[in-house]
């Protein structure tokens, strides 16, 4: 089989890999760039636990072809820590204790810090909404709701 070469950015790191044509990005991305953060839960784009950003834009990364990531920028739970300093989202999700077996944990944090950023001031509602794509069969979402809407107004006070 032939192979496809790719140059991407990942977490602003400009990466190339050889895929096959048919791999999708969430097995590249595990794989061939040992970014294992994103889950594969599904494999069909039903419970987020895949999820990623491509030129800012939430993706199921296990529904996007590797080939597909050409020139496009790649977004990865690996990326959201700033070195040792987690992320404020992180950092709430423990406080809150909104994460159990942390299957879904991964995409849920990037789904979310996709939505803060697209709106920084989210109701209770438009979170729940936002996160209908991403399965937790262990914490039932009250926690993880909590975690992010805290998150959002600290974000809006320190700005």
């Amino acid at each position: 089989m032939t192979m496809i070469h790719v140059t991407t950015t990942v977490n602003g790191d400009e990466v190339e890999f050889l895929c096959d044509p048919r791999e999708t990005l969430l097995d590249v991305l595990r794989d061939r760039l040992a970014l294992t953060g994103a889950k594969e839960g599904c494999g069909t784009g039903d419970c987020g636990a895949c999820s990623v950003t491509v030129d800012d834009r939430l993706v199921c990364s296990c529904l996007m072809l590797g080939a597909e990531a050409e020139g496009k920028s790649i977004g990865t739970i690996e990326g959201m820590a700033d070195g040792e300093a987690l992320h404020p989202l992180q950092e709430k999700f423990i406080e809150y204790a909104a994460l159990q077996c942390g299957v879904c944990t991964p995409g849920v944090l990037v789904a979310t810090e996709a939505l803060l950023k697209k709106n920084p001031d989210p109701t209770e509602t438009e979170v729940r909404y936002w996160l209908a794509g991403n399965l937790c069969r262990c914490t039932g979402y009250d926690k993880i709701i909590r975690a992010v809407l805290d998150t959002a107004a600290d974000l809006r006070k320190a700005s």
